[in-house]
């Protein structure tokens, strides 16, 4: 098994892997600390609250998130996310 020190080590999804490519993925996201932006347990708060860059530091680890997603998709599954704005909806 792979230490999924980067995602260039992991073998992209396509249309017959997605139980391994999960796995994987999500290991990595926990390890990097952003599945919790992905699963919808880490939600921002409204921009008034934000006193010392929660949302900030929230919207950077949405884009981390989105960025691993994108390139652990092989293109021909990739075309089902392109509308997606955040993690949870790819």
């Amino acid at each position: 098994m792979t230490s999924l020190q980067s995602v260039d080590e992991m073998k992209k999804l396509n249309n017959n892997n997605y139980n391994t490519w999960s796995t994987y993925i999500i290991s990595y996201m926990l390890r990097h600390d952003i599945w919790a932006v992905v699963n919808g347990s880490e939600i921002t708060q409204s921009e008034a609250d934000d006193a010392i860059g929660t949302l900030r530091k929230w919207k950077i680890k949405v884009d981390k998130a989105m960025c691993t997603l994108k390139t652990t998709i092989e293109a021909d599954v990739l075309e089902h996310i392109y509308d997606a704005k955040i993690s949870k909806e790819a």
